[in-house]
């Protein structure tokens, strides 16, 4: 297995409109099922570059948690899925407007809120070279930060621990910004955009973000990634630093874009590519994502990848 993802997706409802710049007019307007999440944005991308992927993550036993199965799996995403009878699907609506997109989130007590390191276990089982996460999920509940923990602690065989920082201010708040920046400071790939960096810890700029992250000790992320909006984005390993400009697009909308970078990154990273290459790849598929009104470019339909339920994290001895 290339690589897992692990965290929350949740169904998302979009404004089914008829009005010429796709806002509708009607005040109580028709919406449809799309699927939403970080991690599982970059499992597609990796999927869609060929790469052998899974998911994990736990869902509602509802036509929310079906829809998310059938989608990833329809775009080769093997779901190693953790299906919960008591809590329900995670649920957000788009508003679009004319001042901007607003988005509600109906999250607390959902499936992926139960989390815990005990799925981690079902990770390690499927021995990938690369782990992927986010602090989107360590900020759903103590349990789904254990996860993340659990994640970052320790990479049996070798597995990369890759993590990007997606500072989200409605679900962080103020409260977690040493939980992001000791979970960053695990990882051994961490993406971080110089505006979250500003944000939560005030940093002045890229080095100072990285010497943040590096932290006093000998130990920090081998690669630090740093996204610099429309400027670009700059990765650093040791002494060394490469610089790739942002592509000219024109925006639609720029929500999952920075999950389509980092999976280009990484899908050129699991071919021990150069690093220049790497940043040019999540450059080019972010400013695909950028000129499109979803997260995810619309693909033919393939053979649906296989997708494994269950009502727990199920049995699985960890890689010796």
């Amino acid at each position: 297995m290339d690589a897992v993802c692990v965290g929350e997706t949740m169904a998302l409802l979009v404004p089914d409109g008829s009005a010429a710049d796709g806002h509708s007019t009607d005040p109580a307007p028709l919406f449809r099922a799309e699927i939403g999440g970080a991690e599982s944005n970059v499992a597609v991308h990796l999927a869609r570059s060929g790469r052998s992927v899974a998911w994990r993550s736990a869902l509602g036993d509802d036509p929310f948690g079906q829809r998310i199965r059938d989608r990833l799996a329809a775009a080769g995403v093997r779901c190693v899925v953790r299906t919960d009878p008591e809590r329900p699907t995670g649920l957000y609506m788009k508003e679009p407007g004319p001042d901007g997109t607003r988005v509600r989130y109906w999250r607390r007590g959902s499936a992926a809120s139960a989390l815990s390191r005990e799925d981690a276990a079902e990770v390690w089982r499927l021995r990938p070279r690369l782990v992927h996460t986010t602090g989107i999920t360590a900020a759903l509940s103590a349990s789904a930060r254990g996860l993340v923990d659990e994640l970052l602690g320790g990479s049996p065989e070798g597995a990369l621990r890759s993590f990007d920082v997606n500072y989200r201010p409605a679900l962080h708040g103020d409260r977690n910004a040493a939980t992001l920046l000791d979970l960053a400071r695990r990882a051994d790939v961490v993406f971080c955009g110089l505006d979250e960096a500003q944000s939560l810890w005030g940093v002045a700029g890229l080095p100072e973000l990285c010497d943040l992250l590096r932290g006093a000790g000998p130990h920090g992320p081998d690669l630090i990634v740093v996204k610099q909006g429309a400027r670009g984005a700059t990765a650093v390993r040791g002494e060394r630093s490469w610089f790739q400009a942002a592509p000219r697009v024109e925006v639609v909308e720029p929500v999952g874009a920075g999950d389509a970078f980092a999976a280009g990154f990484l899908t050129r990273l699991l071919d021990r590519a150069p690093i220049p290459d790497c940043l040019a790849e999540g450059a080019r598929l972010a400013g695909v994502v950028l000129g499109l009104p979803g997260d995810i470019p619309p693909v033919r339909p393939r053979v649906p990848a296989a997708c494994e339920t269950g009502s727990g994290p199920g049995p699985g001895p960890r890689p010796q």
